[in-house]
């Protein structure tokens, strides 16, 4: 997939040290894109925009 014009923006909950951090793209025609922002020329994930919203529903609901 060519993920070229992706717009990454990085995860609100990750800290401003740098550590962990996960970026999404959800700029692309039927397709959001993860990936990790310490190693961006490793491959991203990608997801239908139905499912990544049912992920980021089920991380928001965890205690």
């Amino acid at each position: 997939m060519d993920l070229s014009n992706a717009r990454w923006r990085k995860s609100t909950r990750s800290g401003a040290s740098g550590g962990n951090c996960v970026e999404v793209a959800s700029n692309l025609p039927g397709v959001v894109a993860v990936r990790d922002s310490k190693d961006v020329t490793r491959a991203a994930l990608t997801f239908a925009p139905v499912t990544w919203a049912a992920c980021v529903t089920q991380i928001a609901e965890q205690p």
